[in-house]
């Protein structure tokens, strides 16, 4: 029975970490952005000291990423476990502790456990946490009984060889985007129509007759029936992908629809002062040269004063809007990006590092 609990253990922990690992390392800066919301809360609840954080979120976040890869595998082969089996217990226990706080003060709607793969409310991801606990004991207490898999060389070079390669994915992830998009503003979706629930709520009503309880889909009337309790069926399915997208001018103007019309080229700069100005001139360059084909603007969360400070020094005669820098990060991960819009679809998302070419964007819209 041991035996059939320490392989069940072994492989679920280990695959539960790998997938969490790889979700994680697809987006390295989602990663990043809810390590700020954390050290956020940590700072107004804990102390100041976690405002000293927030700087390298991006580093404590790859640091994490990694090390649940190198988890995960390390259990498969039961690598060093005397070693593994104490990092998984503090590692476990820590993640127990901020799901249970996030869920317990409501602080973090969205643990980020799983990216923007799998959403999971605050309790959910703690009651997760409590199961993989369960076994992550158990693998921790008959540690020193498990026979490695390789031998000592070879499993050092297969951790090491894990490590390089997550650090090499996720620093490409960082310096492009992320090799699969599970964001609501990804290529192929229509984002007016994101910003509409898919369903109406089917809500299913509990009555009581005659000491029997009776469900239905509509409410009950009828004399003799005793309403107990309702629940709506399809809860996630009548809640919009995208709440918070709104545009504004400088002068307050609504313009959320007029971003919606034509076609729309849009350079996503969510924070002026830490925008890298690498690649600016090729996107200098892009809006020259599709000038009266393609509507360019730019989108930012940066003061009136910080954005056009940032276009006269990158001489980027183009107009700008504002929207909320969390709505902006999650269009795209880039810093500055760019993002094609066509009547509301999106037809392309581009990392400065990848700014696309002038025909690559006609291309796209089609424009001859």
């Amino acid at each position: 029975m041991q035996k059939l609990f320490d392989q069940f253990s072994r492989y679920f922990v280990g695959a539960l970490f790998i997938f969490s690992g790889l979700i994680k390392l697809n987006d390295p800066i989602g990663t990043q952005i809810k390590m700020e919301e954390y050290f956020e809360v940590f700072a107004n609840d804990f102390g100041s000291f976690f405002h000293r954080l927030i700087p390298w979120s991006l580093e404590i976040g790859m640091v994490m990423i990694v090390l649940e890869v190198a988890l995960g595998i390390a259990i498969l082969v039961f690598w060093r476990m005397q070693w593994t089996g104490w990092i998984l217990l503090l590692l476990m226990l820590f993640f127990t502790f901020l799901t249970f706080y996030s869920a317990y003060f409501n602080k973090v709607t969205d643990c980020g456990c799983f990216g923007d793969a799998i959403k999971l409310t605050p309790w959910q991801s703690f009651t997760k946490d409590v199961v993989l606990m369960a076994f992550v004991f158990h693998l921790f207490w008959y540690k020193h009984t498990y026979v490695p898999a390789l031998r000592t060389r070879e499993g050092d070079g297969l951790i090491i060889g894990v490590v390089a390669l997550s650090l090499f994915l996720g620093i490409h992830a960082v310096n492009h985007l992320p090799f699969i998009d599970f964001r609501a503003y990804r290529v192929g979706n229509n984002i007016p129509q994101q910003m509409q629930p898919q369903e109406q709520p089917v809500i299913e009503y509990v009555f009581e007759k005659e000491g029997k309880q009776i469900k239905a889909q509509k409410y009950l009337s009828e004399e003799g029936y005793k309403y107990v309790s309702s629940k709506v069926l399809n809860e996630d399915k009548t809640k919009a992908k995208i709440t918070d997208y709104s545009v504004t001018t400088p002068e307050g103007e609504d313009k959320t629809a007029y971003t919606f019309e034509g076609n729309k080229l849009i350079i996503v700069l969510f924070n002026t002062d830490k925008a890298s100005t690498k690649n600016i001139s090729m996107i200098r360059d892009l809006a020259q040269k599709l000038e009266g084909k393609v509507d360019f603007f730019i989108l930012t969360a940066s003061s009136n004063e910080s954005i056009e400070k940032f276009r006269h020094e990158n001489q980027l005669a183009i107009p700008y809007y504002f929207s909320d820098a969390t709505v902006l990060k999650t269009v795209i991960r880039s810093n500055p990006g760019i993002a094609l819009w066509q009547n509301g679809n999106v037809l392309g998302n581009w990392h400065h590092n990848n700014t696309p070419s002038a025909e690559e964007v006609l291309k796209l819209i089609s424009v001859k």
